[in-house]
């Protein structure tokens, strides 16, 4: 291996005199002579110059066929290889269905008469199990009576009539006077009468008129006493009609009565009565008049509040008897019991009922309405006692049993076969059971199909896969069957969607996903509600864990996935379901567990994806940001034992990040390559300037620039020793050699050049002086070397303005340029444009300029204080 090395330091030496002063000859160019013999030795070692050459040297070869026919054609049969393992791997574990399918299957038609050979009894368990899984849903739920919701009924039945008898008291006792004195109809309408209207009739009653009364027959008080108060009413009543006649013109007519009533009264009593009446009304009537605006206020404050007038309007006999019939129906009902669901028109129907019998006529309605308010559904379903039911039921399914006796026919030719039918030939051996190959084959083509579909999706969305990260993928896909074959409750779709999502975004997780949400029911029996639901949850899993940033970002997505996959299965449950009145705790039960199947899926995917990462060298933005964290050991060694370093690594990494991002490179990638590239460094600290912290520069003491330049190429082979040993990704590694790539370590190779005028025996050779490489493979890589290249010049710059600035970094940047470090980084020459730019700002940003502060002439402590103080 030393050997290649030193070979193909030789070619890059070769290579800059033929782009210096070209060689038109083919045979004789020494660099075509060193590919050949690099190729060979390459081979001896069982690499392919790919392996080892960069692809830039290559295109400097004068006949580049020579390599070129090694590397394309090896990987474009390691592409069709890879098509076929897949599409036969998928084919066998996929299409069960193909390997022992029956010719004579349900709905096909019989090609002959086929008869029983025995007479048998067949259990037909598919038929049993679906009738069982039916009875199981339809299965009656089992009520009880709430506990709690009965107490809830009887706490708003109780505020309720509270406020009534609040209400009340507030109007005042009714009736208040007697009715022999006033009757009950003419002392509401007087308490509720308007004021104009009150006046008028107490006016009325207060005229004094001369009535005479009849004298009464002789003992006819003694004989009817009865008769006798009747015609004295009348006789009275009419004497009041004529006496009132004229105030009666302005009293409206619902006051006639309670006028001819105080008007008899005033005939039959002293002035200092019907003035202690009239005392008693009007007080009644305030009270009345702040009851009402209570209603009111009410009915602002609580727009569903049950009370209106009618309340004041019955007698304080009536309000207890309503109150008593009330609490007594409502026990009653609440006992009875109130289904859900119940038509409001049928409960309103059964309350009228129980109150018809019962309560006062006046106060029905008002009774109705107040039971109606309260009154709520108090059955719930007695889950355990569902259960049992449905599972009593599920049992009490009897087996579904196919009798036939020996010659009768099974199916006659030309008819369809039932299942019934098909049970007694799988049975007999008559299906014809056999591998379907013309099935098989068009299943295999259509499992192509989706890998060619994956491919294209691949290298349009995310290019470049490695050989390792297909067999990955490939290795996820095939473990879905395993589950569904070991009967798992619901398949491990959600974790394909996270893990393939997660490590190589969200294009190919949701391609992959759907594709194979595709091909799975036709080569394997699976539930559709499953399936569905399952596929549904994943997709959404795998869209959002492209996005995810970190592992608490993940584990929320798994959470979400899990809602999503149980809300879809009890939404195709309740639409597909036969049953009229499903078992709720059953469905809601089994969404439950797939949504929790789901998340146990996910928390598998998530516990396991560290493993993938390392096992198969996966760089993710979850592990990318693990890595960049400052408690890595590393980087914590790299911070005490280089602190020189270390500052010169954040300042690289901000200017690479600032650069990368409108580049579309991977930050998250640049900034974890960035902090690691300069690891090497702490294998000799002292032997880079930063970290001498102004003490004696170790290549002063060693003064042997060979030696210098040895030790400094080294922190590029330590710094690969160190990445190994604390296993970062390949992709973190190529940071170490790429950032450096081939450049000269200048410095050291013109002192060589000064020693060796004064000694001509000395040989130079610039690959002693230039590092091993290989030069950047990738543009993020290539943004580091140029970062790492303009920092320690951005850092010389103090006053220097933004001008003199971008020209030191378009010089830096054109060198790299011209060194052809670049080439394969895939790089424009208008990104260095943009690139110097950045630099700058960025640059700019941490040389802000600040306000000089004013240097104090006198101490604190000698400021002369203010004499007039």
């Amino acid at each position: 291996m030393k050997s290649l090395r030193s070979l193909t330091q030789q070619i890059a030496q070769w290579r800059r005199m033929h782009l210096k002063n070209g060689i038109s000859s083919a045979s004789s160019n020494p660099l075509n002579e060193a590919l050949k013999k690099l190729l060979r030795q390459a081979e001896h070692y069982g690499m392919t110059a790919q392996h080892y050459l960069k692809p830039g040297l290559l295109s400097l070869v004068l006949r580049p066929h020579l390599l070129r026919r090694k590397v394309h054609p090896h990987q474009r049969v390691q592409s069709r290889i890879l098509l076929v393992v897949a599409t036969l791997s998928i084919t066998s574990a996929i299409g069960y269905r193909f390997y022992d399918e029956p010719q004579l299957d349900v709905d096909t038609i019989a090609p002959q008469t086929l008869r029983a050979t025995v007479s048998a009894r067949v259990v037909d368990s598919r038929t049993t199990d679906l009738n069982r899984k039916a009875a199981r849903t339809a299965a009656i739920p089992v009520l009880t009576i709430d506990a709690t919701t009965n107490q809830e009924i009887q706490r708003s039945l109780q505020r309720l009539l509270d406020r009534g008898i609040k209400l009340r008291q507030a109007a005042g006792a009714f009736p208040f006077v007697d009715p022999s004195v006033l009757s009950i109809g003419t002392q509401e309408i007087l308490r509720q009468a308007e004021e104009r209207d009150w006046r008028s009739a107490i006016a009325a009653a207060e005229e004094t008129t001369a009535i005479r009364l009849k004298p009464s027959r002789a003992g006819s008080s003694l004989e009817n006493p009865q008769e006798e108060t009747q015609s004295t009413t009348a006789r009275n009543a009419s004497a009041s009609t004529s006496a009132s006649t004229s105030a009666s013109t302005s009293t409206s007519a619902v006051l006639q009565i309670a006028v001819i009533e105080l008007h008899n009264y005033h005939q039959t009593s002293s002035a200092e009565d019907l003035s202690a009446l009239k005392e008693v009304i009007i007080k009644a009537r305030r009270r009345y008049n702040n009851a009402l605006m209570m209603l009111s206020a009410d009915s602002v404050n609580e727009p569903d509040s049950l009370y209106d007038r009618a309340l004041l309007k019955l007698t304080d006999v009536e309000w207890d008897n309503t109150q008593t019939v009330i609490q007594t129906v409502t026990e009653r009902i609440l006992k009875q019991g109130i289904a859900p669901g119940v038509p409001s028109s049928l409960l309103e129907g059964a309350v009228k009922t129980q109150l018809e019998a019962e309560a006062p006529p006046a106060a029905k309605e008002l009774a109705t309405q107040m039971l109606m308010g309260v009154l709520k559904p108090n059955l719930i379903e007695d889950q355990e006692q569902t259960k049992q039911l449905a599972e009593q039921a599920a049992q009490a399914v009897q087996d579904v049993v196919i009798e036939i006796r020996q010659g009768e026919v099974i199916v006659q030719e030309g008819e369809p076969i039932t299942q019934a039918d098909f049970v007694l030939l799988d049975y007999f051996g008559m299906s014809r059971r056999r591998i379907n190959w013309l099935g098989l084959m068009g299943f295999s083509s259509l499992v192509g199909g989706a890998v060619v579909v994956f491919l294209f999706v691949e290298r349009r969305f995310h290019p470049g896969l490695r050989r390792r990260d297909h067999i990955l993928i490939l290795l996820l896909v095939l473990s879905v069957p395993l589950t569904v074959a070991l009967n798992v409750p619901a398949m491990n779709l959600p974790a394909i969607g996270l893990l393939v999502g997660s490590f190589y975004g969200s294009a190919l997780g949701t391609t992959t996903v759907a594709l194979l949400s595709m091909i799975l029911p036709i080569g394997m029996e699976v539930s559709w509600t499953s399936l569905v639901s399952s596929a549904i949850g994943s997709l959404v899993g795998a869209i959002m864990a492209g996005r995810s940033r970190s592992r608490e970002e993940l584990a929320l997505v798994g959470g979400i996935v899990g809602i999503t996959q149980g809300t879809v299965y009890l939404i195709l449950t309740l639409i597909l379901s036969t049953a009229t009145t499903p078992v709720w705790y059953i469905v809601l039960t089994t969404a439950a567990l797939q949504g929790l199947m789901a998340i146990v899926w996910s928390i598998i995917a998530l516990g396991i994806s560290p493993y993938l990462e390392h096992l198969f060298d996966l760089i993710t933005p979850m592990r990318l940001a693990e890595l960049s964290s400052p408690n890595r050991p590393l980087l914590k060694r790299l911070a005490s034992e280089t602190p020189g370093t270390f500052q010169h690594t954040l300042f690289v990494a901000t200017l690479a990040e600032a650069a990368a991002g409108p580049l579309g490179c991977n930050v998250e990638l640049v900034r974890a390559g960035t902090l690691y590239h300069d690891i090497g460094k702490m294998h000799d600290p002292l032997g880079f300037i930063e970290n001498q912290m102004g003490g004696l520069n170790k290549h002063d003491l060693i003064n042997d620039p060979w030696k210098s330049a040895e030790l400094i190429k080294k922190h590029v082979s330590e710094g690969l020793v160190m990445a190994r040993k604390y296993r970062l990704p390949t992709a973190i590694q190529a940071f170490i050699p790429e950032h450096q790539g081939t450049m000269s370590i200048a410095y050291f190779y013109h002192q060589a050049w000064q020693q060796a005028q004064a000694d001509p025996s000395l040989i130079i050779n610039e690959a002693d002086f230039r590092y091993a490489g290989p030069i950047p493979q990738t543009r993020e890589t290539a943004i580091v070397m140029l970062a790492d290249s303009c920092e320690a010049a951005l850092r010389t710059l103090k006053d220097a303005s933004p001008e003199d600035a971008l020209a030191m970094v378009n010089r830096i940047l054109r060198a790299r340029w011209q060194d052809h470090q670049l080439d394969d980084s895939g790089l424009s020459r208008a990104n260095m444009s943009q690139i110097a730019d950045i630099f700058v700002q960025v640059w700019l940003q941490f040389n802000h300029q600040r306000i000089p502060y004013p240097k104090t002439v006198l101490a604190p402590q000698s400021v002369p204080t203010n004499p007039s103080a």
